[in-house]
C-alpha cells in the first residue's frame, strides 16, 4: 500500500453516491444494513438517491464490526492497521426492530473493499440470520426459490488489490449485485468522517483532485 494519504471530501462521498444510485435502482434494495462506522454516512446519502415517488423511505439497519487496530503514533496523528480478527460489537435485533430478511433485497453498505474481509463476515452472518429466520418460520427455499434473500453491496472506493477474504461469484460478477463507486489503487484513503480538522481536510483533498468529479449538474447526469 503506497504511504501517500488521499484525502477524500465530503463532495466526493456525496457524488459517488449519487452516480452509484442509478445502477443500485436496479437491484431494487428492500433495505439497506450499513457497516459502522465508515458505511453510516455513505448509506444515508445514498438513501437520498434511492428515494421514489410515492414508495416508502428505505430503513438502514446498523451493525458495527471491529478489523482495525488503531496505532497512535502522536498526538493527533492516527494510522490504521489492517486486523486480523473480527470483533462483533453491535448487530441487529431483529426482534426489536421487527425486521424479518426473507424475501428481500438486502443492501450491505460500507466505505471501502480493501481485504474483503469485513464484507465477507457481515454477508457470512447475515446469511445465517437468514437461515434461522427461515427455519423458525418453516420456510424451504428450494421450494419456494422466490422467498430466497437476495444481497447486493455498495462501497464508495474497490482497491485494486489482491484480497484476504471472497465474495460468492453470484454477487461479485453481477454488475446489479456488486457495486463500487470507483476503483482505485492501494493506498491509504482518509475519509471526512474520521477528520478532526476538516477545514484542513477539505482542503487536501482538493489539492489532490480529491474534492468534486463535475462542476454542473449536466455534467453529472451525463455520467449517469
Amino acid at each position: 500500500m503506497s504511504d501517500e494519504k488521499q484525502y477524500i471530501s465530503y463532495n466526493n462521498v456525496h457524488q459517488l453516491c449519487q452516480i452509484t444510485a442509478k445502477k443500485i435502482k436496479n437491484f431494487k434494495p428492500d433495505l439497506i444494513i450499513a457497516i459502522g462506522g465508515g458505511g453510516f454516512i455513505p448509506a444515508r446519502i445514498l438513501r437520498t438517491f434511492l428515494k421514489e415517488p410515492g414508495v416508502s423511505t428505505i430503513r438502514i439497519f446498523a451493525i458495527i464490526l471491529s478489523l482495525y487496530e488503531d496505532i497512535h503514533t502522536a498526538v493527533g496523528d492516527e494510522a490504521e492497521k489492517i486486523g486480523v480478527k473480527i470483533n462483533r460489537i453491535q448487530w441487529i435485533d431483529y426482534e426489536q426492530c421487527k425486521l424479518d430478511l426473507i424475501g428481500k433485497n438486502v443492501l450491505i453498505v460500507d466505505e471501502v473493499d480493501d481485504t474483503r474481509t469485513t464484507l465477507h463476515y457481515a454477508l457470512h452472518e447475515l446469511e445465517k440470520d437468514v437461515e434461522e429466520q427461515a427455519k423458525a418460520k418453516g420456510v424451504d427455499f428450494e421450494k419456494n426459490p422466490e422467498l430466497k434473500t437476495k444481497f447486493g453491496i455498495f462501497v464508495l472506493h474497490d482497491k485494486l488489490k489482491p484480497k484476504k477474504a471472497d465474495l460468492p461469484d453470484e454477487i461479485l460478477l453481477d454488475e446489479n449485485r456488486y457495486f463500487a463507486g470507483k476503483q482505485v489503487p492501494d493506498k491509504w484513503f482518509a475519509y471526512p468522517w474520521e477528520s478532526t480538522d476538516i477545514v484542513y481536510h477539505t482542503k487536501m483533498a482538493i489539492k489532490q483532485g480529491n474534492d468534486i468529479f463535475f462542476e454542473d449538474e449536466s455534467e453529472l447526469q451525463a455520467e449517469q
